[in-house]
């Protein structure tokens, strides 16, 4: 949703090389919208 809320979670880069999604609640829109792994800026 680009409103720059975003979770933070672990992942064993070694098992999982795919990158994260996952739908989860934003609070900034109030709604549930799909979180993509990304690097932290």
């Amino acid at each position: 949703a680009d409103t720059g809320f975003f979770y933070v979670t672990k992942k064993n880069p070694r098992t999982q090389t795919e990158k994260l999604s996952f739908r989860k609640y934003d609070p900034v829109v109030r709604k549930h919208v799909d979180f993509k792994e990304a690097k932290i800026k």
